[in-house]
């Protein structure tokens, strides 16, 4: 495992010199995504506006049964969001590693590689929920931060898994 600990090896591949900068730009446009998503325009108030009658159409949902499937997509959201995070988190430290470049992709999957963006996540979802804090129509919940951290850690899981079969 040349020295790494906690790695699965993939097999030799050559690396292209731009994936360094490909993986920290989706990083960074995801990171844009969630601060537009962190604002006042994607509030509960404005998203129901918005998929109440979308569920009315399709489902024929009235209010009160929109409230409880409105909750879940916007926590769904997150779930799916910060995975998200996390997964591009993850390819960036990946590609931008010093073990990456001394294994030119022959190593897959780090511990480092994957505690690094558990971390990254969890510090984004903190940040985002603080500043949802400060917008009177949103809210900061530390219950948020949680199932954000969660999500990126899930996916992490899904990541070392991929990496151990395929």
């Amino acid at each position: 495992m040349h020295g790494t600990v906690g790695s699965i090896q993939a097999p030799h591949a050559t690396r292209d010199p731009h994936h360094v900068l490909k993986a920290w730009i989706a990083a960074i446009l995801w990171l844009i995504v969630i601060a537009i998503e962190s604002t006042a325009w994607l509030s509960a108030d404005n998203t129901s506006r918005i998929l109440y009658p979308i569920l009315h159409f399709l489902f024929g949902l009235n209010w009160d049964q929109f409230g409880e499937w409105h909750f879940f997509i916007r926590k769904g959201g997150h779930v799916i969001g910060y995975g998200l995070l996390s997964f591009f988190l993850f390819r960036a430290w990946r590609e931008t590693s010093p073990i990456a470049t001394e294994l030119a992709g022959k190593v897959k999957w780090t511990l480092r590689w994957s505690a690094i963006a558990v971390l990254g996540t969890a510090i984004v979802a903190s940040l985002d929920e603080w500043h949802q804090s400060f917008i009177p129509s949103r809210t900061g919940r530390w219950q948020d931060v949680v199932l954000d951290t969660c999500a990126g850690i899930a996916t992490q899981v899904l990541i070392l898994f991929s990496a151990k079969w395929f």
